[in-house]
């Protein structure tokens, strides 16, 4: 490869192997340019290109992950439907039950007080009234599970409550009266549900499968406020039950009695 004596070009000799025969190509320097451009901008393109490939399949991935999210959000939302509309028929067949044996009969018939299901079917006349804050002293499921773990302090950890196993969507009842001060989810406890029954005294119920109460909701002893369920860090459906005097773990037997 030579320089050649006419300005501004570049000669290009190619001698064959086993050949005295030469071929020689000229090319101009601006041409040349113009080719190391050109060579440059498709190695961008193709770069860009390359880029854009991943950005576009990356964006294709959280697509999915997010139509996947939303047809669990929406299974999720039927089925809270679904226990809605439960609620209201027992509503509605407690109602009629407590109209024709008369409602002070009932009061004492009844251990379980269904909240209504909608707004709608509140200021009826047939609601109870709210009895304010009372010390915890019932038995927080409709039915007498199994309690599996106590409070106790030991080398395995804290576990600073009862662990009673029950039926997935069992009903979980406030055990004393009070004030909804916490209601939401977590990697530990799943569902759950806090009560403040005044004087330093609160209790927590945890992995259940939904929750029926807000935040700020006073709620009265054995209403229902939950479903049991296995949220949470959880292996078989059953409710986590704590009671805290001052922020302090209290055993919740010494306060509540496991139904016979």
């Amino acid at each position: 490869m030579s320089r050649s004596g006419e300005r501004g070009k570049l000669s290009i000799v190619l001698v064959p192997e086993g050949s005295q025969d030469t071929r020689s190509f000229a090319i101009s320097y601006r041409a040349l340019g113009a080719l190391a451009g050109g060579v440059s901008i498709l190695a961008l393109a193709l770069t860009v290109m390359a880029g854009s490939w991943w950005y576009l399949a990356a964006r294709a991935s959280r697509v999915s992950e997010l139509e996947r999210e939303v047809e669990d959000m929406a299974r999720d939302r039927a089925r809270v439907q679904a226990l809605v509309q439960r609620l209201e028929t027992i509503e509605d067949q407690y109602l009629t039950i407590r109209n024709m044996f008369g409602s002070a009969q009932m009061e004492e018939l009844s251990g379980v007080w269904l909240p209504p299901a909608s707004p709608g079917r509140r200021g009826d006349g047939n609601e109870r009234p709210t009895t304010g804050a009372s010390r915890p002293s019932s038995w927080p499921l409709s039915q007498r599970g199994f309690v599996t773990q106590e409070l106790y302090d030991g080398n395995e950890g804290d576990h600073p409550g009862l662990d009673i196993a029950v039926a997935s969507d069992s009903y979980i009842r406030a055990s004393g009266g009070g004030t909804i001060v916490d209601v939401g989810e977590d990697a530990v406890y799943g569902r759950y549900v806090v009560i403040d029954h005044g004087e330093g005294t609160t209790t927590l119920y945890g992995h259940a499968s939904a929750t029926f109460v807000r935040l700020g909701q006073d709620v009265r002893e054995r209403q229902v406020i939950a479903l049991s369920g296995s949220t949470g860090r959880s292996t078989a459906p059953h409710l986590h039950f704590e009671l805290l005097l001052d922020g302090e773990p209290a055993d919740p037997l010494t306060f509540v009695e496991q139904p016979g």
